[in-house]
């Protein structure tokens, strides 16, 4: 049973390296009259790691070089301010190598009139037709769609839960335990959206990977079965929860809430998350359930396998995630 959670931590790995380089991407224009109209680009980074993604309009107002661009900690950001350009009505966006990414696009249109159109790209769909006359509202339920895509691609966060699950097992006490967990990252994400509280993203991001890290170490054979941890597995998750909870606040940093309805969006990219953590979840309980019934499932239990091998490599690989964003937060 344990070794089944044991294949999902090494099959993770190597996707996990790439921790956060999901983050959506922002294109707003701002309409200031009929041919002209400003353009904001703004795209996760990582340090000095930056997806290669450029904007496009058919019309070609962003071929030539930004009116500004500046970097911050975790995104990037590009300026264009347009006014001698063909209406923005019925021009072509896209995003030159979205297609090759796990990157969604919000594009943000406010019209000279104040309307507020809004859309998403996908690598699947890496360009559109702008129509200002698309209901405002789209963007609301996107938000749902956001949240799912960012548990199940934000990899650091599932390694998380997974060394969690490895910890505690199926059990009544999972149940607690991510319930723990649940609250608390709810609680921090809305703050921190909402502007309540506020804590550099890359710090925020080396504490996400230094929990990945305790509770890895948690998982080494030998280690008192008395701990904290084992104790009360759902005070740690908390504990924690509430530093990944200002994570996912991360994501909703770069793209924004629509300001109409922010709550509403709020509570949307809220439920995806936890959505897309059960999905998460259940699918690995399942699989655990299908891996108890196979000829193999006393050589499948080893400690080897199902403890120690998982325990150092999530670790390690946390510990390198930790070491990584350690000099990203002291150079930013």
């Amino acid at each position: 049973m344990r070794l089944l959670l044991a294949i999902l931590a090494w099959l993770g790995l190597a996707a996990a390296a790439q921790a956060h380089e999901v983050r959506p991407a922002l294109l707003q224009i701002v309409e200031t009259g009929p041919h002209a109209y400003e353009v904001t680009w703004k795209q996760p980074a990582m340090g000095e790691m930056v997806i290669h993604l450029r904007p496009h309009l058919s019309g070609g107002a962003l071929e030539g070089p930004p009116t500004s661009q500046t970097a911050a900690s975790g995104f990037v950001e590009k300026s264009w301010r347009v006014t001698t350009a063909p209406p923005l009505d019925g021009q072509t966006a896209s995003v030159e190598g979205l297609s090759e990414t796990v990157t969604d696009v919000l594009v943000r249109i406010t019209t000279s009139d104040g309307r507020q159109v809004d859309a998403v790209l996908r690598p699947s769909e890496p360009s559109m037709k702008l129509s200002l006359a698309r209901p405002s509202g789209l963007a609301v339920p996107a938000y749902l769609r956001l949240g799912v895509e960012h548990i199940l691609t934000g990899f650091d966060h599932l390694l998380f839960v997974l060394g969690l699950l490895l910890l505690i097992g199926p059990s009544w006490r999972l149940v607690k335990t991510i319930t723990a967990f649940t609250l608390a990252h709810s609680l921090t994400l809305a703050l921190a959206a909402l502007g309540y509280i506020a804590f550099p993203s890359a710090v925020i991001e080396a504490l996400v990977a230094l929990s990945i890290v305790f509770v890895a170490s948690e998982l080494i054979p030998g280690r008192a079965e008395d701990s904290l941890a084992r104790r009360r597995p759902w005070l740690i998750a908390f504990v924690f929860g509430l530093l990944h909870g200002m994570a996912f606040a991360g994501a909703l940093a770069q793209i924004g809430l629509p300001p109409k309805a922010a709550p509403q969006a709020l509570f949307l990219f809220n439920v995806g998350v936890e959505i897309g953590q059960l999905i998460f979840i259940g699918a690995v309980l399942a699989l655990i359930w299908i891996a108890s019934r196979t000829p193999w499932r006393q050589w499948l239990g080893r400690p080897i396998l199902a403890r120690t091998g998982p325990a150092y490599a999530i670790g390690g690989l946390a510990a390198f995630w930790l070491i990584e964003r350690i000099v990203t937060a002291v150079s930013a």
